[in-house]
């Protein structure tokens, strides 16, 4: 009999951190609902404390989310323990996880207090936690590396205060398998009482060993992985959930564990999280990349139409790729397009929503023949702004490019009430047309990113646009779609100015302002 892996994803948190891809209250409402379709045990929503928004953003997810347990990040501080335990209050199942650090860097160098101060705050913390609720998670923020007998002390002490899951993270990707999974045997064979909680892992992955540094864990005793959807995630971003949990389907040979995940819902996941963050997915990713099951080598096209399993170690369709598409066009009705919304995890609000997001769908029917679940992804994603922070609208874009000529656009935007327009030449269409907006808008942006990608196969497909754009030290991406590239471009612009006048004030988990 094998051991239950807790899936603890941690995407709307960790996830979030990574530049540029901050994420709305319904945004994220929206992949809690698919990740609780995969079957996670573990929902982190968010940092309740960062601001208001983020507050009401774990509240959200609390209030949606019916299957999965649903956690907030605190810092071991009163304030922050607070406003985590109000914000999952209306959750089925809540959680509250807590983190100090535990390493001789962080504790002089950030925290400035001594090791006995650690342990204080951290059973004080506990403490604070457990008055909201009993499924209390304590990390020691870069026990990777942290000193052992350190580790062994304090874990001790939030296990008797009450702490039912010990989280060891790899914060800053600075360790090796062998050596990680030795820390956790360690771990696991001195804490007293280490048998009564869960051993968690949460791996960064610097060092490109991330997933290998977790299944090493998992191998010496960790029963909780910490994962992101396609290992979004701070610098080089964390542990990828679908690796780790192919990883033990496949090798359940080896695995002295199995998880609860329904893996034909990772690469609808996948493609969400893609779409809502701007964060493309690598061809060549494991898994969820476009390539992950194409085979262009003629012997190993032969070996495989032969038998599958002679180069696929895994099925496609198991892991959620399929070819279903929406046969829908410009005569179908709003229930037939609402019951196509909801198959692929896409809940409108309201008849309001629904009425628009309807309108968009018969506008793109016209445009194109064939209309795809990932059309209507990016349709719900990349065009649909809160209307208190729409403060752009695109209403019109010309644009003269030809062989010979310097391009340009014209452009007419809606704001408050009135149109606003300009044009400008560029070293191309959408040069011009993004010279023309600034015309506008004068943003005081510095454009980190421009990123095109195909939808869609064929000559009709929708282009999706990410712009990155930065001003002082907020970053915010945009997204935009449409079958005329230079529109969507010009869509994802204005999004992210949409989103760089919403964005508030935040803080980071370790306490600096974002």
């Amino acid at each position: 009999m094998s051991d239950r892996l807790v899936i603890f994803d941690t995407t709307l948190r960790d996830g979030e951190q990574s530049p540029g891809a901050s994420m709305s209250r319904d945004e994220k409402v929206r992949i809690a609902r698919q990740l609780e379709k995969m079957r996670v045990d573990v929902i982190e929503a968010g940092f309740a404390a960062a601001s208001n928004g983020d507050f009401e953003a774990v509240r959200a997810v609390a209030e949606a989310v019916k299957d999965s347990t649903v956690c907030s990040l605190a810092r071991a501080n009163e304030n922050d323990i607070r406003r985590a335990g109000e914000a999952i209050r209306p959750a089925c199942s809540g959680r509250i996880h807590t983190f100090i650090a535990t390493s001789p860097i962080h504790m002089e160098k950030k925290l400035r207090m001594t090791p006995d101060q650690v342990v204080e705050q951290a059973v004080k913390a506990i403490g604070w936690a457990r008055a909201y609720t009993d499924n209390v998670e304590f990390s020691a923020e870069d026990a990777g590396r942290s000193e052992l007998d350190f580790l062994c002390r304090i874990f001790e002490q939030v296990i008797k205060a009450g702490a039912k899951t010990i989280n060891v993270p790899d914060t800053v990707g600075y360790n090796l398998p062998e050596q990680f999974a030795a820390l956790i045997r360690s771990l696991i064979e001195r804490v007293p009482n280490a048998d009564q909680v869960v051993w968690s892992v949460h791996c960064h992955n610097d060092l490109g060993l991330a997933v290998a540094n977790s299944l090493a864990a998992v191998m010496a005793g960790a029963r909780q992985v910490e994962c992101t959807v396609n290992g979004l995630g701070e610098r080089a971003g964390n542990a990828s959930m679908e690796e780790v949990v192919m990883a033990v389907r496949t090798r359940a040979d080896l695995f002295p564990v199995h998880t609860g995940i329904d893996t034909t819902q990772i690469v609808p996941a996948s493609k969400l999280v893609s779409q809502i963050t701007g964060y493309p997915v690598q061809p060549n990713k494991a898994v969820v990349g476009a390539n992950a099951f194409a085979h262009e080598s003629g012997i190993h096209q032969d070996g495989v139409l032969k038998h599958r399993e002679t180069y696929e170690i895994m099925r496609a369709e198991d892991v959620g790729w399929t070819t279903n598409r929406l046969t829908l066009g410009k005569l179908s009705g709003r229930n037939a397009f609402r019951s196509r919304l909801q198959d692929i995890g896409i809940v409108t609000e309201s008849e309001e929503q629904l009425n628009a997001a309807f309108a968009r769908f018969k506008e793109l029917a016209d445009k194109k023949q064939e209309i795809f679940d990932e059309d209507l992804q990016a349709l719900m994603s990349a065009d649909v702004v809160d209307p208190a922070f729409e403060h752009y609208k695109l209403l019109s874009l010309r644009v003269c490019s030809e062989t010979g000529e310097v391009p340009r656009a014209a452009i007419t935007l809606g704001a408050a009430g009135e149109e606003l327009k300009a044009e400008a030449e560029g070293s191309g269409p959408v040069d011009a047309a993004f010279k023309a907006l600034e015309k506008i808008v004068s943003s005081g942006t510095e454009l980190l990113l421009y990123s095109v990608n195909a939808i869609t196969g064929g000559t009709d497909a929708q282009g999706e646009v990410t712009v990155r754009l930065a001003k002082g030290e907020r970053i915010v991406n945009g997204q935009g779609a449409d079958t005329d590239i230079i529109v969507a471009s010009a869509k994802a612009y204005i999004n992210a100015l949409n989103r760089l006048g919403s964005e508030v004030i935040r803080l980071d988990p370790q306490g600096e302002t974002v």
